[in-house]
């Protein structure tokens, strides 16, 4: 198995902590919030993951942030989210963001997040149980390919 750093940025109900926490146990991967990533030797892995929550349309800012600051010369890498809709539609911003800094991108994976920001608030949010157990079985399969 290739040795692999999953790195994310959760904090509106965790929903990505969850999946990058399966997907690490799985694996056998180290988990690295995003805001540490600086503190890392990226040449040490075989292949690294990027995940966070998804709002207005891209991954949340924190992780877009820590890539920016990254060199990944034909790294290869994943991509991942939660989000209310669970699609990954919202991949495109961080996905040409690690290309242009040189990542090979492997493959990407998304699901549903309980979500309760701005106006879904008022209806008391949506994709309630999500990540739920099929969700996390989902990216277990998932990371079990990108490390074969």
């Amino acid at each position: 198995m290739k040795k692999c750093l999953i790195v994310y940025d959760s904090y509106h109900h965790g929903n990505t902590a969850k999946i990058a926490s399966a997907m690490a146990e799985t694996a056998g991967a180290e988990l690295c919030k995003a805001d540490g990533i600086k503190n890392k030797n990226l040449s040490d892995y075989d292949m690294i993951g990027f995940g966070a929550g998804i709002a207005y349309g891209k991954h949340y800012s924190g992780l877009m942030e820590a890539v920016e600051g990254l060199s990944l010369n034909g790294k290869p890498v994943f991509v991942f989210s939660t989000s209310g809709m669970g699609s990954t539609a919202s991949h495109s911003a961080l996905s040409d963001l690690l290309k242009k800094k040189g990542a090979v991108i492997a493959g990407d994976f998304a699901c549903k997040g309980f979500d309760t920001y701005g106006p879904f608030k008022l209806v008391g949010g949506i994709s309630k149980g999500h990540p739920s157990d099929a969700d996390l079985e989902a990216a277990n399969q998932f990371i079990l390919e990108m490390v074969k």
